[in-house]
């Protein structure tokens, strides 16, 4: 069989493309003869347990009670496998979460040693307050990044407006320690989407994975998504 997909002669598309995260979660359904097949297994194995027993081979009997209760013990397993892997998840996202809140110390800390040159910033800093106790949900999570990166910007305007002020070492270390934090909650993101992308991907593995996902409800879950101004921000020229 050729390849699918030919990079040396098939037409390239010149004009680029932009890529967008669509927020959906999609969930998993199994067909009729999909969610039979662990009971067609079952079946099987107690036909061998009988068998086993009515001609006293007990060979065939014990294989039968293996293939017999290895459906049940797998999808057991896979459940327990899935519960764990949401916990990653959790995890992974509390670890954005952790350094959210940093930040938003860092930013108010840094807003007030700078204070008297952001007197129009103080409704962004007000809105981003709010964040403090760390409790965000998908969608807050990305707000409440939308409106760090946009007091971040505007605390770096004043304080080009005013050098003397970034020349403070009080003020220096808050700067670093905003963008040590920028690059840890970048980071953190990484590792929440790989969990989310492997949970994508697993509860749609055929057979076992997929029956169980659809016997208990799962869908998949949506990745980090980069807000439009960060994205137009990425285009923009910064040398």
């Amino acid at each position: 069989m050729a390849n699918q997909l030919d990079e040396m002669n098939s037409e390239i598309m010149k004009e680029g493309r932009e890529i967008h995260v669509i927020p959906k979660q999609i969930a998993v359904t199994a067909t009729s003869g999909e969610k039979i097949l662990p009971y067609i297994v079952i079946l099987v194995g107690i036909l061998l347990i009988a068998y086993g027993i009515y001609s006293k081979d007990y060979i065939v009997g014990a294989i039968g009670l293996v293939i017999g209760i290895y459906p049940w013990w797998a999808m057991g397993k896979i459940s327990a496998h899935f519960n764990a892997m949401e916990q990653r998840i959790q995890t992974a996202a509390s670890e954005i979460d952790n350094y959210m809140e940093q930040r938003v110390i860092i930013l108010e800390n840094l807003a007030k040693l700078v204070e008297k040159s952001i007197n129009t910033d103080e409704k962004i800093l007000t809105d981003i307050a709010k964040y403090r106790s760390g409790n965000f949900t998908d969608e807050t999570r990305n707000e409440a990044d939308r409106k760090m990166n946009i007091a971040t910007k505007n605390i770096n305007i004043a304080l080009e407006n005013y050098p003397e002020l970034k020349s403070q070492d009080t003020i220096q270390d808050a700067i670093q320690q905003n963008s040590y934090l920028q690059r840890e909650i970048t980071a953190a993101r990484t590792l929440y989407n790989d969990a989310v992308n492997t949970w994508n991907r697993e509860i749609f593995e055929f057979p076992l994975k997929k029956i169980v996902a659809a016997k208990e409800g799962r869908t998949t879950r949506i990745p980090f998504i980069a807000n439009e101004e960060i994205k137009q921000k990425s285009k923009e020229v910064f040398f």
